[in-house]
């Protein structure tokens, strides 16, 4: 009786410990295959991740080749336009520095006195005209000319701060000319920038 009770309780053992590891087995081949979709999916994801970092820095690196490429086309821009601004004062200079040798010659009154005429056009007779100490002379000459030729009666006012030509108002001081070389010149300084800037851009 009791080797056929070991007998069955050997059947019995050996039946549970059998479905213990099919248990076992299968618990362990379904782990598996879970652990295995886990890495794919990581891998899915970590792929999608990797293509999103590198997309984000290939954009970033895009974008920071525009920001080179701007920035050193406006420094290019901001080079070009001192360059210019450096070319028109030399011009200035040039042209103010050579005022004092033309200012004897016959070229030089012959302006004064259209600067002259063209401020009594505008303002009438009733007008003060004023300029520096060095053209005084001349400013005299020519008002003695146009008041003996016209019987016009001409102020020639105090002397004023300016590189040459006249300046002209009315004796209530409602109108004012500006005609100084100080201003013309002036005038003439965007003409040139356009005219400099042009042969940049050659």
């Amino acid at each position: 009786m009791t080797h056929v009770n070991d007998n069955v309780l050997e059947s019995i053992v050996n039946k549970v410990v059998s479905q213990v590891e099919s248990d076992l087995i299968a618990q362990i081949e379904s782990s598996y295959a879970q652990s295995l979709e886990r890495l794919r999916a990581s891998k899915v994801s970590l792929e999608a991740e990797y293509s999103k970092i590198v997309e984000n820095a290939s954009k970033q690196a895009e974008n920071l080749k525009r920001q080179m490429i701007e920035s050193s086309r406006l420094a290019v821009r901001n080079k070009q336009l001192l360059l210019i601004e450096d070319a028109v004062n030399d011009v200035f200079k040039h042209a103010i520095s050579r005022i004092d040798s033309v200012r004897a010659g016959e070229r030089y009154e012959a302006m004064m006195r259209r600067l002259i005429e063209g401020a009594l056009d505008a303002i009438g007779t009733d007008a003060v005209l004023e300029c520096n100490d060095k053209d005084r002379d001349i400013v005299d000459r020519i008002v003695l000319e146009i008041q003996h030729k016209y019987n016009f009666s001409i102020e020639v006012g105090n002397s004023i701060d300016c590189l040459g030509g006249i300046r002209a108002r009315s004796k209530d001081g409602s109108i004012i000319l500006d005609n100084t070389l100080d201003s013309r010149i002036e005038r003439l300084r965007p003409i040139l920038k356009k005219d400099i800037a042009r042969l940049f851009m050659v």
